[in-house]
């Protein structure tokens, strides 16, 4: 089963794919958004290319487990992106990851300016590796 994750912001979307088992992430772009024709025209072409079965979408959550302030975005964008591909859509729990993101891409010493660029990659990378361990887990 393939699976791609997205974190998605108000200026980029990163994104990362599963290898054919589904057992590691990989990051495979980060779009910068420029609205909505240009942006789902883009994603149409990346599912097109990878044929996902099933796309994690990164949830952003409060410490307390509630809604974020993104929360409703992220859904709006979800549905907008259900239009697009028969795969399964699945929200998952991000908190943290972009924290977690930067973090690494520092300690890697990565240049401020690239790290603008590669963290919602990394973050989706996150994402995404939750994910396929949390159902990696539960198949064993």
């Amino acid at each position: 089963m393939r699976i791609i994750a997205m974190d998605v912001g108000d200026k980029r979307i990163g994104m990362a794919v599963s290898d054919a088992l589904g057992w590691t992430a990989q990051g495979i772009a980060t779009l910068e958004r420029q609205g909505d024709r240009h942006d789902f025209e883009k994603l149409a072409r990346l599912l097109e290319d990878h044929k996902p079965d099933r796309i994690v979408i990164g949830l952003p959550k409060n410490m307390n487990g509630t809604p974020g302030p993104q929360s409703q975005k992220v859904k709006d964008f979800g549905e907008k992106l259900q239009k697009l591909t028969d795969a399964e859509i699945v929200y998952w729990d991000e908190r943290l990851t972009t924290v977690a993101a930067h973090k690494a891409l520092i300690s890697a010493d990565v240049r401020r300016e690239k790290r603008k660029h590669k963290v919602d990659q990394i973050a989706a990378m996150l994402i995404l590796q939750s994910y396929l361990d949390f159902i990696n887990r539960k198949q064993v």
